[in-house]
């Protein structure tokens, strides 16, 4: 099934701000990458401090996520998560607009195990989480092996379809997250496919499993559709490092993957994505609600005292 995008309206007030925004956002990339390293941390700061939005759920989430971390070690956790969300926002604009050559330093291991699963024609599920590095690292990869994305649209309309059109002109194959046919067709047809499932919505095919320990609604439908498809399941991270140079790691492909038990498979997705975080966790989404919604039986994680 096609997904039906709506269509940008530029004459509605918000989308018509947007699109000046995004064309302002363009000539951000003129701006040397040094310069915009020190913006995006200077924004981070100024959000976390001046503007705190979402703070609470942030701390909630590394509260729940890292319980043994001291009040004051989480401060600084989210501290730091600010500014990485804010140069993830200069990074994006750096991943769609820029060319190759103008890409920030970085290297890339493991692709070897990328190339070994895909022999013989059959694709694979790239796992990975949403990390603020994420359009950033997704570009960099892209440039030294073909791959598409499994992907939900912003809110936004204009942005949206910026996103789209970006995406679009350096993946093989982007595919809407509830187009599970065209997944298919992709993976069977041999694509590598971007896939990160830590978003999960309550629906016939999720669960509630641990995710850092604590109870988070998970998707259980990744082992049907590696079944159905007869794709690889190959981890990767791409993380900023303290240089300001980027690392991405590709990790071999998950073996005795799935199973028949779909629950454990959901809690061996989780606990990779975990390994993932890890390295670099202030660089993870923690801006999203990661443990909403989780039903009866469930304290409501984000309820102010």
């Amino acid at each position: 099934m096609e997904h039906r995008h709506p269509p940008v309206q530029a004459w509605k007030p918000l989308q018509l701000i947007t699109l000046i925004a995004v064309w302002g956002f363009r000539l951000l990339v003129l701006l040397p990458w040094p310069v915009l390293r020190v913006m995006g941390k200077s924004l981070g700061l100024v959000f976390f401090y001046l503007i705190p939005i979402r703070k609470h759920i942030v701390l909630t989430n590394l509260r729940l996520a890292f319980p043994k971390l001291s009040k004051e070690e989480r401060h600084q956790l989210a501290k730091d998560h600010y500014c990485s969300a804010a140069l993830g926002f200069f990074e994006t604009c750096r991943a769609w607009w820029c060319p190759a050559q103008r890409l920030p330093s970085y290297t890339i291991e493991g692709m070897e195990n990328l190339d070994e699963a895909l022999k013989g024609g059959r694709g694979a599920l790239m796992l990975t989480a949403h990390m603020t590095t994420l359009e950033l690292c997704a570009r960099m990869l892209v440039e030294h092996h073909p791959f598409g994305a499994f992907y939900r649209d912003p809110n936004n309309p204009v942005i949206a379809n910026e996103m789209r059109k970006r995406r679009q002109a350096s993946l093989t194959a982007a595919v809407h997250f509830d187009d599970l046919r065209g997944l298919l067709r992709a993976l069977k047809a041999g694509h590598a496919i971007w896939y990160a499932p830590d978003q999960s919505k309550r629906t016939k095919f999720s669960e509630i499993l641990p995710f850092f320990g604590e109870p988070a609604i998970t998707n259980t439908a990744t082992s049907r559709i590696v079944e159905m498809s007869g794709t690889a399941v190959i981890p990767f991270v791409g993380f900023r490092k303290a240089d300001g140079s980027y690392k991405i790691i590709v990790r071999p492909a998950l073996k005795e993957y799935p199973t028949k038990d779909p629950i454990a498979d959901a809690i061996r997705i989780n606990q990779v994505m975990e390994e993932l975080i890890r390295n670099a966790p202030e660089q993870y989404l923690w801006l999203h609600k990661r443990y909403k919604a989780r039903g009866p039986g469930y304290p409501e994680a984000y309820a102010k005292s």
